[in-house]
């Protein structure tokens, strides 16, 4: 099945040919007819599956026909983060080249002054997180009685995030009469009760257990001692056969000291956590996109959605608190079809996070030796050479493009930052 046998315009479809895509994912696949025939949706679909493109570039074609009025959009588009929702918005430029498609970006973190001029002249899409949409609405600067369209992205992201009475309250403001979609990894019984409450008989489809992980992606183990942690990352970063790489961590702190010695002994690192202004962030993933660095170290804020192509390893320098979480990290390899490497660092203190993390994924990760293959107790995985030594300062290499893509690759959703009073408390990041 190509994307012209799935009912969109001929427009549409040149510009998916522009962009180098040829097939449709799964997701694609099964969600783009539903939704062009005006039907809700429930999208059970992890991370890099497409999904983000299952819902753009229907609504595109959708929004090709009707006017725009002052304050009233015509379709809105909830993300959790600043991060997903900026994706979003090149999603719908990339695709919306031949179409006349007018679009608004609300997120915290920038001035509002632009987003309500925006607003006044009307828009056909808004992209939104829920606190800026909110406070808006409450200054008397949006109106949500003419949209028609409506699309709750990375709905389980949003439960953790605290945003779920903020949603109840917008689905209230909207037109009764509308099409509704929700996409989320996981159907967790609170996102279920809400799909019940404000979607009317949708299709629902899955092209992925939830919370499995991608078998394109080759997951380790490293068993070390806290003190050690950060000598045994620098030596699988030398390894010959990183080209990029993002390296998580649970505290914004860590993310901020590990950067600088990783920094001082040489390595082309960068940081990105919820402590750092939009433009910041922004800045810091555009220099490891073309190539100013190669490793880019992050909090949980860049966990989801994060659509970086060539990252051929990640590596979580703490075992992250929450399972699902370990899922969304590793995901920013082994994108649209490529391999990919993740190497988790397990401190003793680590180990039930391990087990967790294992019992949610539903196999045990191979053990990885520093002196060199895997350790007995992952014999049946495919061995793994001990890393070679190279030089730290090295100058970035770029990973050869390819020369075409599957499908629309899978934008869309940064996990929030956390920063924990306590290692079994995360505090979501506000937008």
């Amino acid at each position: 099945m190509s994307f012209a046998d799935l009912g969109l315009s001929d427009e549409l479809l040149a510009a998916v040919t522009g962009a180098g895509y040829t097939d449709p994912t799964p997701v694609q696949k099964q969600a783009i007819p539903s939704v062009l025939m005006g039907k809700d949706l429930i999208a059970i679909a992890q991370t890099g599956t497409g999904k983000t493109a299952a819902f753009v570039l229907p609504m595109i074609d959708i929004l090709g026909e009707g006017r725009t009025r002052a304050l009233m959009p015509r379709s809105l588009i909830l993300e959790p983060t600043r991060e997903l929702a900026a994706q979003v918005a090149e999603n719908f430029e990339k695709y919306g080249v031949n179409h006349k498609l007018s679009m608004a970006l609300l997120i915290g973190g920038v001035q509002m002054g632009d987003q309500v001029k925006a607003l006044q002249s009307g828009v056909d899409v808004l992209i939104a997180t829920p606190g800026r949409l909110m406070d808006l609405f409450q200054r008397g600067k949006i109106l949500l009685t003419g949209c028609n369209l409506l699309v709750i992205d990375e709905a389980d992201r949003m439960l953790d995030m605290g945003f779920i009475p903020d949603i109840e309250e917008i689905c209230t403001k909207l037109p009764k009469q509308r099409q509704t979609l929700l996409f989320s990894a996981t159907m967790p019984p609170v996102i279920k009760k809400l799909a019940d409450k404000f979607l009317d008989n949708p299709k629902q489809i899955e092209v992925a257990r939830p919370a499995s992980t991608n078998t394109n992606i080759t997951q380790w183990v490293v068993s070390v001692s806290a003190q050690k942690k950060r000598a045994t990352l620098e030596r699988l970063l030398e390894t010959d056969d990183i080209n990029t790489a993002i390296i998580f961590a649970n505290r914004k702190t860590t993310v901020r000291d590990l950067n600088k010695a990783l920094q001082r002994s040489g390595f082309k690192s960068g940081e990105i956590h919820g402590d750092m202004e939009q433009p910041q962030r922004l800045a810091e993933l555009d220099r490891f996109k073309k190539g100013d660095i190669n490793i880019l170290v992050a909090s949980d804020v860049a966990a989801r959605g994060l659509d970086i192509k060539g990252v051929s390893h990640v590596f979580n320098y703490d075992a992250p608190w929450h399972p699902d979480d370990y899922v969304h990290r590793i995901g920013r390899t082994g994108r649209a079809g490529a391999k990919g490497t993740a190497f988790t660092l397990v401190a003793p203190d680590d180990a039930e996070n391990i087990q967790n993390i294992e019992k949610l994924t539903g196999h045990k990760i191979a053990r990885f030796d520093m002196g060199g293959g895997a350790a007995p107790e992952a014999a049946a995985a495919e061995p793994k050479e001990a890393p070679k030594r190279s030089s730290r300062g090295k100058k970035p290499q770029r990973e050869e493009k390819p020369k075409a893509e599957k499908a629309p690759a899978a934008e869309a959703a940064p996990r929030a930052e956390r920063e924990p009073r306590t290692p079994r408390e995360p505090r979501a990041e506000r937008e």
